[in-house]
């Protein structure tokens, strides 16, 4: 498969990589350090990044400006975004070519050549495995730049290696990104530094989480809250996590009400929650998913089913 893609990049001028909407780390990572590790080995060729960029990734690095002619005979590679309908910049399609490389469930069999393995951290190790065949077939070489940004996917998607998802293949990755020369205590401030207003809502969940007896836990975030707080619901994403340290707590999910829909952001220490996600319009790993809400009366269908989930 790494063959299959670097023999198939080789043959375009023109390389735009795409990545999911509500960016997280590792879309970021993937996405742009793919960008600079092609940069690197083929400076004659055009490399772009797509996609809106989110303000709070200032820190990792900003997408370019693409435009409708630049679509024209170019290969298209999109990371880590298992459905198309996720595609940030839906021009993707205008590509000569598309390649996904994702490690989300292939449930949305898209493009040209698929390489998904499922067994990866995250889409950023998948981009690393791709330079060390590179490194071993046709001499690349990674970058400071490409190094850092593939390091910071890994730790976003492995929750700073506490996920089950890292690997002992993770771990020696880490080991080899390290080596490279950037900034690590300057990455993880710019990763997991917040203002106050962010931690005074991370208080509010803390003291506003409810939990079943099941294990299963919810809170709820209006719009009159985030309002209250000064937060938006895109900075939110930092907050997650929050409830992972409680005790007895199986799997949680996070309602965050925007003006037309309910975000719905779901956790688990254990029970499968992925097809939880699918039943509402969204997807994800086993242990860490997305999916919408169009009222609170469908939020509490899934407070229901995740209560039915954790009891089983």
């Amino acid at each position: 498969m790494n063959s299959q893609i670097i023999d198939t990049i080789k043959q375009f001028d023109t390389i735009i990589i795409h990545r999911h909407v509500r960016p997280d780390p590792d879309a970021y990572g993937s996405q742009m350090g793919l960008k600079y590790l092609l940069q690197h080995n083929y400076p004659n060729k055009r490399i772009l990044a797509a996609g809106e960029h989110d303000f709070t990734l200032d820190f990792l690095d900003f997408p370019d400006k693409v435009e409708d002619a630049d679509f024209e005979n170019a290969l298209v590679i999109v990371t880590d975004t298992a459905n198309t309908e996720r595609v940030d910049d839906q021009r993707y399609e205008k590509g000569a070519k598309v390649i996904k490389i994702d490690h989300h469930p292939n449930d949305d069999v898209y493009g040209d050549i698929v390489w998904v393995d499922i067994t990866a951290s995250s889409a950023s190790e998948l981009v690393y495995e791709l330079f060390t065949y590179g490194r071993d077939h046709e001499n690349w070489q990674l970058s400071n730049a490409a190094a850092r940004l593939l390091y910071a996917g890994i730790v976003g998607d492995t929750g700073r290696f506490l996920f089950p998802s890292a690997t002992q293949k993770t771990f020696e990755i880490a080991g080899e990104l390290i080596k490279y020369e950037f900034d690590r205590t300057a990455l993880y401030n710019g990763m997991y530094e917040m203002e106050r207003n962010l931690l005074h809502l991370q208080g509010y969940i803390y003291q506003n989480f409810k939990m079943d007896k099941s294990g299963a836990a919810y809170v709820k975030i209006t719009l009159d809250i985030l309002q209250e707080f000064g937060v938006t619901a895109t900075e939110t994403s930092l907050l997650v996590g929050s409830l992972g340290n409680v005790k007895g707590l199986k799997a949680w999910v996070i309602f965050i009400e925007e003006e037309t829909e309910i975000r719905v952001r779901l956790r688990s220490k254990g029970p499968i929650i992925n097809g939880l996600a699918k039943e509402f319009g969204g997807g994800g790993h086993p242990m860490a998913s997305g999916a919408t809400a169009y009222s609170w009366e469908e939020a509490d269908r899934v407070v229901e089913r995740l209560i039915e989930i954790c009891s089983s």
